[in-house]
C-alpha cells in the first residue's frame, strides 16, 4: 500500500510541476495577500485535482470522447485564460503607477475579507485549467486507472497520496511566494503580474489554436 500511496504522491507532483494557471495564480496571491490566502487557494486546487483523479479511476477517458464536452472544455478554458490575462495586465498597470500604496492597501484591506473565497477560486481554477484537463485526458487518466488493483482500499490509498502531493507542493509554493514579498519587496508583485499576464495570454493562444485544429 505504501508503494501505491507513493505513486499517487509522485504523480500529483508531476501534475503540479506543469506551469499553468493555478501555479501562476497561487504565486500572485502569495505575493499580494500573504501566506494564508495562498494556502487556502492551494488547498482548493488540490480538491479540484482530486476530483479529476477520482473521475480517472471511474473512466474519465469516456467523458472526453464526446465532442460537445471537448468544445465546452476548449472554449471555456480559453475564455478563462483570456479573462485572467486581462486581469493580470490591469493589475500590473495599476502596480506600475502605485507600487507601494496599492499593494499595501490590498494586503491589509483585501486579505481578511477574501481569504476564504480563495479556496473556491483555487477549486474552480483547478477544474477549469486547460493544462490539467489535458494532463488527465492524455497522461494522468490512463496512469491513474492502472495504479490500483480495483479495490476500494487501494483506490483510497492512491487518492490519499495524490492529495498529499498537491498539498505539499501548494504549501511550498505559497510559503515561497509570501516570503518573496518580504525579502524582495512589492516591486516583485509588478513583475509577477506582468509575467502572469504573459503566461495566461500564451496559454490562451495555445488552447484556442489547438482547439481550432482539433475540433474544426
Amino acid at each position: 500500500m505504501l508503494a501505491i500511496a507513493t505513486k499517487g504522491f509522485l504523480l500529483s507532483i508531476s501534475l503540479c510541476l506543469d506551469i499553468g494557471i493555478v501555479n501562476a495564480a497561487l504565486i500572485n496571491t502569495g505575493l499580494r495577500k500573504g501566506l494564508r490566502p495562498a494556502l487556502l487557494m492551494g488547498l482548493g486546487s488540490c480538491f479540484g485535482d482530486l476530483f479529476y483523479a477520482l473521475l480517472s479511476l471511474l473512466g474519465m477517458s469516456l467523458l472526453f470522447s464526446f465532442t460537445p464536452v471537448r468544445w465546452v472544455m476548449w472554449l471555456g478554458g480559453g475564455a478563462v485564460l483570456l479573462w485572467l490575462a486581462w486581469k493580470m495586465t490591469r493589475a500590473a498597470w495599476r502596480e506600475f503607477h502605485q507600487p507601494s500604496s496599492h499593494a499595501a492597501s490590498q494586503a491589509e484591506d483585501g486579505a481578511p475579507r477574501s481569504s476564504q473565497a480563495e479556496f473556491w477560486r483555487g477549486l474552480l481554477m483547478a477544474l477549469a485549467s486547460p493544462s490539467s484537463l489535458l494532463w488527465f485526458a492524455a497522461v494522468g487518466g490512463s496512469i491513474i486507472a492502472q495504479s490500483t488493483d480495483g479495490s476500494s482500499l487501494s483506490a483510497s490509498v492512491f487518492l490519499s497520496g495524490f492529495f498529499l502531493g498537491g498539498v505539499v507542493w501548494s504549501s511550498f509554493l505559497a510559503w515561497l511566494a509570501s516570503h518573496g514579498q518580504k525579502l524582495v519587496g512589492h516591486r516583485l508583485l509588478l513583475y509577477c503580474n506582468a509575467a502572469s499576464a504573459a503566461l495566461f495570454a500564451y496559454l490562451a493562444l495555445g488552447v484556442i489554436v489547438n482547439g481550432y485544429q482539433t475540433l474544426l
